[in-house]
């Protein structure tokens, strides 16, 4: 007997208080998927000072707990570490993991980089500390503005230790301008060049409120550098270029620009980092490197590929090693941390998340500029080595998440840890185990401050970085900051809370297929399935392309009982996007096929595989032998319109617009009903005016 009833998976708290910790999407129902361009909900998926101890004993034996170095490498990836200790190209790291521990830790969506650092700094859930995407509404004025400091609703590590007069030194983290005052040196992420920066980065921290305090900037001027500092030998072991493409002024578009302003300023934070340490003394030391991540989204396609055609092979050739490279640049700079420790000292390195390379798109356009950015290649597994004083060599953890960081880090200091935290400490790799000093919670019950501090030019740099990258849109999509926020909640299991935040965002105007989305979720979980329906509804009316609409609206037509819809659903969903695997799981599992059709002809099955080879090629860059392998496709199955769509693809490719609106013209009249095929070929037809 088929079963028709869809599995759920019922959000909410675990025992205990603790929030529940996302765990991979299983393809079906479980989990949620992140987007930058949309946000996709899966419908089934998914004020006190502190108080007393629960114990006296510190980490460690000592009162005081022992000296902290904390190396945050943005987009480390633990199977490439991994492959390269494997292969001995990366010492330092092969050293952490010998005397030290190293492992995977689990990072939950949305992956983006101000969201999850600003988690590792807390030990809060994003809707705690409030940071939910690169930018945010100024709920004063109703404009998009990057996010800052101000903006994060709780203490950062920082901030706890400054509490307890433990000197912290801080350089670069994530959305920590304005400069905050703690008792040590806040080097602000405004201070050197990071990807939203772009030229605003000019080599000084004299800036307002980019450093404090303000007395420490010219010894920071002096360590940081731009990309001239770069000698050609230096650049030589990341790229292979020209000395005219080396000389070239900084441009959005120019990948080699990014590159050299992420690697003058990972050496220049490196170099502020080793200058900290020794010079201020502090207890805890934490240090963003952004380079590895820079690099990735830049040129991770062409990781280790070979046989690669036409402009990717051009690619290959000047930026193949690039990322690599990059890789062993990171191991170098932890050695250069290693030299400077003491057996009083703890060496942590952390990512916030890890990145799939080596992995060709679907369109090779998008490899042609920035634009391709985005979160797409961000995976969950992100790297943690713990490494020196009160680590045990060789232990493992279990189920390691970025919540763990902050207590954990908490503990080594000999400082309680706070309840409120989502997170636990990762007692299994200390040695001696201490007891836990715990507190009810570090927050104080003070209104957070309303600092709002702007610095105009910073801020429309940072904009417009944004949108070169393809993270914004348009000026609207500030929205995202608080649809994360809301997305996070419906995830925990907050539906109430959910519901409403969605409701306030369409209500301020925000017309959104993905906040109806939303809604309709979080209605469906609070059994209100007559309004999810309507919400689902208004979803698909915005957006014919939202497939995530479909999908959900199937899930909860399976739940009403009405199959037969939910199926008309599922296939719509694969009509649009034929990679869905939720959607053509769903359908196996109801035991129906996925296009309709009773059986497909020997015909149809050898164009599937045609086709399929075609898509290859052509992520490859082999264009000519794609146009082949399509046409003798559609001399199989004459009119199909995937093909004909995939013929339209590859003719954009070439630069044939023409053709490329002619293929699109004959599948819009095999199939009229089709809003993606119409899509594109208003879009095509528009681009072909201008």
């Amino acid at each position: 007997m088929v079963n028709r009833t869809p599995r759920v998976l019922h959000g909410g708290k675990k025992p205990g208080g603790r929030k529940p910790v996302a765990k991979k999407d299983d393809g079906l129902h479980g989990g949620y998927r992140w987007l930058a361009a949309c946000c996709l909900v899966c419908l089934l998926s998914a004020c006190q000072t502190p108080s007393s101890t629960q114990s006296s004993q510190p980490a460690g034996g000592s009162s005081e707990g022992g000296r902290l170095i904390v190396l945050g490498i943005d987009g480390l990836d633990p199977e490439v570490v991994q492959m390269l200790i494997d292969e001995g190209k990366v010492p330092n790291f092969a050293r952490l993991a010998k005397d030290g521990v190293f492992g995977v830790m689990d990072s939950a969506p949305p992956l983006l980089s101000p969201i999850i650092w600003t988690t590792i700094a807390t030990g809060r859930t994003p809707s705690e500390h409030g940071i939910g995407h690169f930018t945010s509404m100024d709920q004063t004025t109703g404009e998009e503005q990057p996010v800052t400091a101000a903006l994060r609703r709780v203490k950062a590590i920082w901030n706890i230790f400054s509490e307890a007069r433990k000197k912290v030194s801080v350089v670069g983290w994530w959305a920590t301008w304005p400069a905050e005052e703690v008792h040590g040196v806040m080097v602000s992420d405004h201070a050197g060049y990071h990807f939203l920066m772009g030229e605003q980065a000019d080599g000084t921290a004299s800036g307002d409120r980019v450093v404090y305090p303000p007395t420490v900037g010219p010894d920071i001027d002096r360590l940081l550098r731009g990309p001239e500092s770069l000698s050609a030998e230096r650049l030589a072991e990341f790229v292979t270029v020209t000395a005219e493409e080396q000389d070239h002024a900084f441009s959005f578009d120019d990948d080699l620009s990014h590159f050299k302003w992420a690697l003058a300023t990972a050496e220049s934070y490196r170099d502020i980092g080793l200058h900290l340490w020794q010079a201020e003394r502090p207890d805890l030391l934490m240090v963003y490197i952004e380079g590895v991540d820079s690099s990735s989204h830049l040129f991770g396609h062409l990781f280790r590929q070979s046989g690669l055609q036409g402009e990717l092979a051009e690619q290959q050739r000047r930026y193949g090693g690039t990322v690599e490279a990059m890789y062993l640049m990171a191991d170098e700079l932890v050695g250069s941390y290693l030299e400077v420790m003491d057996d009083t000292t703890t060496l942590m390195v952390v990512s916030d998340h890890g990145f799939q390379l080596g992995e060709l798109l679907d369109d090779p356009t998008k490899t042609r500029d920035m634009r391709r950015v985005s979160e797409k290649f961000h995976r969950r597994e992100a790297s943690l080595f713990l490494y020196g004083r009160g680590i045990q060599p060789q232990a493992a953890w279990r189920d390691a998440t970025t919540y763990d960081v902050t207590p954990t880090l908490l503990t080594l200091a000999g400082l309680p840890k706070a309840d409120d935290m989502a997170g636990r400490v990762l007692l299994e790799v200390m040695a001696p185990p201490p007891e836990i000093q715990s507190v009810a919670t570090y927050e104080t019950p003070e209104a957070q401050s309303e600092d709002t501090t702007r610095e105009a030019d910073v801020d429309a740099a940072v904009l417009e970085r944004l949108r070169s990258l393809g993270y914004l849109g348009s000026r609207t999509e500030a929205v995202k900051n608080d649809r994360n926020l809301a997305n996070i909640l419906l995830r925990e299991g907050e539906y109430r809370e959910a519901a409403r935040a969605f409701k306030q965002l369409i209500d301020a105007g925000e017309e959104k297929a993905a906040l109806y989305t939303g809604l309709a979720t979080a209605l469906y979980h609070l059994e209100r399935h007559g309004q999810s329906l309507q919400a689902f509804d208004r979803a698909i009316e915005l957006d014919p392309l939202f497939v995530s609409a479909y999908f959900n609206r199937a899930l909860l037509k399976e739940r009403m009982g009405d199959v037969d819809a939910a199926v008309t659903d599922y296939r719509t969903a694969l009509r649009y996007n034929a990679e869905h695997r939720g959607s053509r799981l769903a359908l196996q599992r109801l035991g129906v096929a996925v296009t309709g059709r009773v059986a497909d002809s020997a015909s149809e099955v050898q164009a599937a595989a045609l086709l399929s080879e075609a898509k290859e090629a052509a992520r490859r860059g082999d264009y000519e032998a794609a146009e082949e392998l399509l046409e003798d496709a559609a001399a199989l199955v004459p009119g199909d319109a995937v093909i004909l769509q995939y013929q339209s693809n590859v003719a954009y490719l070439q630069g044939d617009v023409a053709r490329a609106i002619e293929m699109l013209e004959k599948a819009l009249a095999a199939d009229p009903d089709n809003e993606l095929v119409r899509s594109n070929l208003d879009r095509l037809r528009k681009r072909s005016r201008e």
